[in-house]
């Protein structure tokens, strides 16, 4: 029975892996697997995960949720936009990400992952051009403001990526290696 937990823990963690580019909360999917398979094998089990690599499964996936929605306040920032167009860039993420999953692209497959990021990025964009514009900016340093919070976003969308990966490497040690 605790070969069958673990082999679904596994793929679990994948299909979660694959999620967050759909976004869903892939991160969070990998813990709560995680915290229950931790729980529902018996700790002297060959193939029992300890509560500590939960807990780092979680710091992770902080680090990972941060990442992704700071980068686009962050690179409105660097490029000398106001507080304003760093919320806006924020809020302009999340809901063209929300966007971009349902809308898609004619991309078999794949279309609404590429949607959904690259409408979070354009979501980053439009926040920080509206923030801006409404600071009393000028268009065009509003835009390359705006610029600089798509790029932002992106790398912070890279940078969960990142992270969800080194979360799913992570789960599959601890049930793999013992």
């Amino acid at each position: 029975m605790t070969i069958l937990a673990a082999i679904l823990l596994v793929v679990f963690v994948v299909v979660s892996w694959g999620s967050q580019f759909v976004g869903l909360p892939g991160t969070w999917m990998i813990v709560g697997a995680a915290a229950l398979y931790a729980w529902l094998v018996p700790p002297e089990s060959y193939l029992a995960i300890t509560w500590a690599t939960v807990a780092v499964l979680a710091v992770l996936a902080v680090v990972g949720e941060v990442l992704e929605f700071v980068a686009g306040a962050a690179g409105v920032s660097t490029a000398g936009g106001s507080r304003r167009g760093a919320v806006l860039a924020i809020l302009g993420s999340i809901v063209g990400g929300i966007i971009g999953m349902f809308v898609g692209l004619p991309v078999p497959v794949i279309g609404s992952v590429l949607a959904a990021v690259l409408f979070g990025g354009l979501g980053a964009l439009a926040g920080a051009v509206v923030g801006e514009t409404w600071k009393g900016r000028d268009l065009d340093t509003s835009l390359v403001i705006g610029k600089a919070a798509f790029v932002g976003r992106l790398l912070g969308t890279v940078a969960k990526v990142i992270v969800c990966t080194l979360m799913t490497v992570v789960t599959i040690g601890a049930v793999v290696i013992p």
